[in-house]
């Protein structure tokens, strides 16, 4: 099923599985996959930011994608992160992600883009490379891409492209940007869009509350995240905020510059869902002593949430 302007809920998106030596882990694909639907994610994003996709090859890319894909089935939208830095690249990954059943791509702007014009220039060139019938999430992320988009360029980006259905919010501050963005659908200046946020989940207690449809991120607990995404929408704030909150210290420490990554692999692959925590070189391994303060971060969790009480494990779920 084709992702569309309702899409909500929780999207996890996935780190790519590496064995020891660097190459992919396909039965951990396959256990991360099953993972997340177990849990009761909507949806899994792969090849994003976090999913190390610079590192593969175009072949490696559309492998692990299709793996995804088809191992979802039915039970789960797939989208797949096609940004690269030429068009081509990204038609052929978007092409043959949704022909494997890929529910939509996802497009961030490259580093280089500075002006509005550029900026909208650019997607509008994006949508003409892979086909105005792929639906597509708009990536914000000015953090790490360092490309800023105001609340007035991604409407005009929108609405000149009635095939992007979807804003992955990754600003921050970023709260005041989605209640503009939600003022211009009131005041009909925007159609419907869907919102789900990133940044680890860091910000998701109050995006949820400004207006937001879920959340896409890959925090290591996606049960945490989905928690807080139906108590919100079901006005039950206070539940919401304090089982945010005793997680809030863990989704903190995952959101440092240069290890995030790392912490949440080394995370997952303790709750048994990979093999190993391995990242493709090049990549930061996080310490024994970090190692150590995130396991005492764990027991801390696991004191208000008992799925933070984690045995350790070797192998991969699934």
């Amino acid at each position: 099923m084709k992702l569309t302007a309702k899409a909500a809920g929780t999207f996890a998106i996935a780190p790519t599985p590496f064995l020891d030596d660097g190459r992919i882990d396909d039965k951990s694909i396959d256990g991360l996959t099953d993972f997340y639907a177990q849990v009761g994610c909507n949806g899994v994003t792969v090849l994003g930011i976090m999913g190390e996709a610079p590192k593969l090859e175009g072949a490696e890319s559309e492998a692990v994608a299709t793996r995804f894909i088809k191992r979802a089935g039915d039970k789960m939208q797939i989208i797949v992160g096609v940004s690269a830095p030429g068009f081509a690249a990204m038609r052929s990954l978007a092409l043959k992600s949704m022909d494997a059943g890929a529910a939509g791509v996802m497009i961030a702007p490259p580093p280089h883009l500075r002006t509005d014009d550029q900026i909208s220039n650019y997607f509008k060139q994006a949508v003409d490379a892979i086909g105005d019938d792929v639906p597509w999430v708009l990536q914000d992320y000015p953090l790490t891409l360092t490309v800023v988009m105001t609340p007035a360029v991604i409407r005009k980006i929108i609405m000149d492209s009635k095939s992007c259905v979807m804003l992955k919010h990754e600003d921050w501050p970023g709260l005041e940007k989605i209640t503009a963005l939600r003022n211009f659908q009131k005041d009909g200046s925007l159609r419907e869009t869907s919102i789900l946020t990133g940044n680890g989940g860091v910000f998701l207690d109050f995006e949820m509350e400004r207006g937001a449809d879920g959340a896409m991120t890959g925090y290591a607990f996606p049960e945490l995240l989905i928690d807080v995404v139906n108590l919100q929408k079901k006005g039950e704030r206070d539940k919401a905020h304090d089982l945010f909150d005793a997680h809030l210290p863990l989704i903190r420490y995952e959101q440092q510059l240069g290890i995030g990554l790392a912490v949440r692999k080394y995370v997952l692959h303790k709750r048994g869902v990979i093999a190993s925590a391995a990242q493709r070189k090049p990549g930061v391994a996080i310490t024994a002593q970090a190692k150590a303060e995130v396991d005492y971060l764990l027991s801390r969790v696991a004191r208000y949430d008992k799925r933070a009480n984690i045995a350790p494990q070797s192998s991969a779920a699934g």
